[in-house]
């Protein structure tokens, strides 16, 4: 598949899922084409200059009301919200862990008055950024996600966990286990306790090898949040792309790989 044919492709699904979503009468773009767009950014998994570059020197003609990149990333951050009609429903079982996300190298840490990353550990290592959280239902696909800055505790997104409530419970390690106490539906499972939480681990070693999460170059938050909101809805529909198929053992193999570009 060519990648053109993605290109149609995935904006054929995003536009099948966005029906009832209207265009702005002055508006250059359909809320499709700014979804797709915005997809696109998340799987490239670069900055917002080379992305544009790359989708104006290639692919232009399939999108003849794109904007200036600055009013197009504007664009994106004000639509983020479009992309949660893309997140998975939630199933019986669940699994939540979070994941830390380079915007700045520790050495230019407090440089700028205007630096939105923190300090944090993250793979038992220090990092100045951010920190992405979320919530898998059984089948690898994410239902709900949350994102703050690398300093905060994992406990600062049980408040995630309880919009589950009545739906899933969610398990999760020692990290998202509070004093104060723990939502109702939040399983707390120690080390080598129900090995299936092993999923979320090829979910982010995916979102880094294809997505390239783990180093991001965005200053403003609320375009560091758009980002990861288009790169949660790509992952399910890239996920979802041939359908989930078990083998004899029931377990379901997920692999974006060939949708890199």
């Amino acid at each position: 598949m060519t990648t053109e044919d993605f290109i149609t492709e995935l904006f054929c699904r995003v536009d099948d899922q966005m029906k009832s979503v209207p265009k702005h009468p002055q508006a250059l773009l359909w809320p499709s084409e700014v979804v797709t767009i915005g997809l696109l950014h998340a799987i490239k998994g670069v900055g917002n200059r080379p992305f544009y570059r790359w989708l104006t020197n290639n692919y232009k003609a399939m999108f003849p009301g794109l904007p200036h990149r600055t009013r197009l990333f504007r664009l994106l951050t004000t639509h983020q919200d479009w992309t949660d009609s893309f997140l998975a429903s939630p199933t019986l079982l669940g699994v939540i862990d979070s994941y830390g996300i380079e915007l700045l190298h520790p050495a230019r840490e407090g440089r700028s008055a205007r630096q939105i990353g923190r300090k944090g550990k993250s793979n038992y290592r220090w990092i100045v950024g951010g920190k992405l959280c979320l919530v898998l239902n059984r089948w690898g696909l994410v239902a709900g996600w949350d994102c703050a800055t690398a300093n905060v505790h994992d406990t600062h997104f049980q408040p995630l966990v309880r919009e589950f409530e009545y739906q899933m419970v969610v398990f999760g390690d020692n990290g998202f286990h509070a004093k104060e106490g723990d939502p109702a539906n939040l399983k707390v499972c120690q080390r080598g306790q129900w090995n299936e939480r092993m999923k979320v681990e090829t979910v982010l070693s995916m979102l880094t090898l294809v997505c390239h999460i783990k180093r991001m170059m965005h200053r403003v938050w609320d375009y560091f949040r758009a980002r990861l909101a288009f790169t949660m809805a790509a992952f399910n529909l890239l996920t979802l792309w041939y359908g989930l198929n078990s083998d004899d053992k029931g377990f379901v193999h997920l692999s974006i790989a060939e949708f890199s570009l």
